[in-house]
């Protein structure tokens, strides 16, 4: 055995050296001169008894010399820094608790779900400083170097959500608030298809401990919704079947019905029209997880939007795009002509003859507007005065073959590629904002509000456009609709946990927990949230996380070659106070000796 086996700082036993000069110090101290007294002799003589003894007399002087003997080694000792080995538990003062609050955490086996067990267990691996990382979606620190009681009330106010983890944003979270000698504990299912092993390797050379703690009841029965998409006024969902049996479900939503037979791994899908204002598409019989059986689809309560395109030289390209629409009602018509805005949600003038134009026509465009419905107008040669400040171009003549300068990237025209106009209209916009800008700063497509109504300014000339013919030209005019109608398409309505909504500034949401009132929310939960007179259904469609049967964590390092798990470590543990408090009780001792000899 080595110095280094038993002490910390060996060097500290260099001020052993200061014992040879103590000893050497009594041996040359002079002995004291003795004196006879008579009287005291023949007192001794009379009690028969001896006044003085020179075997006690030294062993009374060498009691003091061990006394400080001993004091000055427990204080060279204590300068070395002993200490024992100990296991690496017992040493651990903060704990970084990471705990896995993702959708899969609601299943269950018939009692406790995993995310309530993993909570209970996080309250057990509390020490005196403990910091709390909730690792959904984004890792986020719940509480930071706090002591116990603060560290339980951050767990117990935790909630699960129905969103995809990340636990190796969480643990790398974790390592980067974590303080010296400091323990991880991964509470989890492990179900999480980031590559979390490589965050634990990560954390574990940065010399911290990291321990796994797997919770994966039920789940093994797992049968899903893993995926819904939407056409027109239909939606497609799609179902797998993660056990190891054959499976009879139903889906239903409304009255409408779809009977499903899976084998084991199987997906099938099923189409379904959305009722008007929406409903719960259900999965039945429903299973040990039971946050992938619902769909919660949104849906305006009038499906259909009226559409009335007014022109004088009808456009069969702009016709044809609108009529596809499946949610748009169209009708076509000729100025001169009795137009009742009442029912209408969109009016679109196109290729208007101006002297066929009646004021009542603009009228109704008008009145559409302050009822909260949509005008467009469409450019021509000679546009019509009588639009007025329908129009939100000021013309001031016609140009040809410009360039594209700008185009804002907005729900119209995201992903569209506009090509230049042969011919246009020029001249500034007397109001809204351009959502396509030519090079002259004339706009190509322009938008406003007005009101409680929204107005649309189409730059194409289409006898003279191009983009007629481009495979994106529905979908704009689809867009538009949607736009002009203050609608949303059921894309738009219908989210999967884990999107965001974010808005210009403070407003009003109320989620399936509660109300907030804030600039942007996290779709977290399932359900409905509603946000001014819009519902958005949210639904976990996620394939990752309905696989909730999770691989155990000994399975998982014999196939990866990955040791997730970590053996108990011996680490030393300083016991210098302990040899300095000794120090000092010998040093107490030394001064009541002295005291009691009468030298104090």
């Amino acid at each position: 055995m080595v110095l280094s086996d038993v002490f910390l700082a060996p060097l500290g036993l260099l001020a052993l050296l200061t014992v040879p000069p103590l000893v050497v110090l009594y041996l040359v101290k002079p002995e004291p001169e003795r004196v006879e007294l008579p009287t005291l002799q023949f007192l001794t003589e009379q009690l028969g008894q001896s006044a003085s003894s020179p075997l006690l007399e030294r062993l009374l002087r060498s009691l003091l010399l061990v006394i400080q003997v001993v004091a000055l080694v427990l204080l060279a000792t204590s300068l070395a820094a002993p200490y024992i080995s100990v296991s690496e538990e017992t040493t651990v003062e903060e704990t970084v608790l990471v705990v896995d609050g993702s959708g899969s955490m609601t299943a269950s086996d018939g009692g406790t779900t995993r995310f309530g067990q993993a909570v209970a267990a996080a309250t057990e691996e509390v020490t005196g400083t403990t910091s709390v990382v909730y690792a959904a979606g984004e890792p986020r620190i719940a509480a930071r170097a706090v002591p116990p009681d603060d560290a339980r009330t951050a767990l117990s106010d935790l909630r699960v959500t129905a969103t995809n983890g990340d636990l190796r944003a969480a643990l790398s979270t974790a390592s980067a608030i974590a303080g010296e000698n400091a323990q991880i504990v991964v509470l989890s299912d492990f179900a999480d298809e980031s590559d979390w092993p490589d965050a634990v390797q990560a954390a574990r050379a940065q010399g911290l401990r990291v321990e796994l703690r797997q919770f994966a009841a039920g789940g093994a029965d797992n049968v899903g919704i893993i995926d819904a998409r939407f056409t027109g006024r239909e939606v497609t969902v799609s179902v797998k079947n993660y056990g190891r049996e054959r499976v009879q479900r139903a889906l239903t939503v409304g009255n409408q019905r779809a009977e499903l037979t899976l084998a084991p791994g199987d997906v099938t899908t099923a189409t379904f029209t959305v009722p008007a204002g929406g409903g719960q598409l259900q999965l039945t019989p429903t299973d040990s997880f039971s946050l992938d059986d619902t769909v919660y689809l949104a849906a305006p309560e009038d499906a259909t939007i009226d559409v009335l395109l007014l022109t004088n030289d009808r456009n069969r390209y702009l016709a044809t795009a609108l009529s596809v629409i499946p949610e748009v009602e169209l009708t076509v018509d000729e100025p001169p002509t009795t137009v009742d805005s009442g029912a209408y949600d969109v009016i679109v003038y196109s290729n208007v003859d101006p002297s066929r134009l009646l004021r009542g026509n603009v009228a109704a465009g008008r009145d559409l507007l302050e009822a909260g419905g949509g005008v467009a107008i469409q450019a021509q040669p000679n546009l019509p005065d009588r639009y007025g400040d329908l129009l939100l171009i000021e013309p001031t003549g016609t140009g040809q073959s410009p360039a594209i300068r700008r185009t804002a990237s907005g729900p119209l025209t995201r992903d569209i590629t506009f090509s230049p106009p042969e011919t246009y209209i020029s001249g500034p916009l007397r109001a809204g904002q351009p959502a396509v800008e030519l090079g002259d700063g004339s706009p190509l497509i322009a938008t406003a509000d007005r009101g409680s109504g929204r107005l649309l300014y189409y730059g194409y000339i289409e006898e003279s456009s191009s983009f007629k013919f481009n495979f994106q030209y529905p979908v704009f005019w689809k867009r538009s609709v949607f736009y002009l109608a203050g609608r949303d398409t059921l894309p738009e309505l219908n989210r999967p946990a884990g999107d965001r909504l974010q808005f210009d500034g403070e407003t009003r949401i109320q989620t399936p927990s509660g109300t907030v009132t804030q600039t942007g929310v996290v779709l977290d939960q399932t359900g409905y949230y509603r946000v001014g007179e819009r519902r958005i259904g949210v639904s976990l469609l996620s394939e990752p996380e309905s696989d909730v049967g999770a691989t155990s964590l000994d399975e998982r390092s014999e196939r990866a070659g990955v040791p997730v798990r970590e053996e108990t470590r011996l680490v030393p543990r300083p016991v210098t106070e302990f040899m300095a408090g000794a120090a000092l009780l010998v040093t107490l001792l030394e001064l009541a000796y002295l005291r009691r000899r009468g030298d104090l």
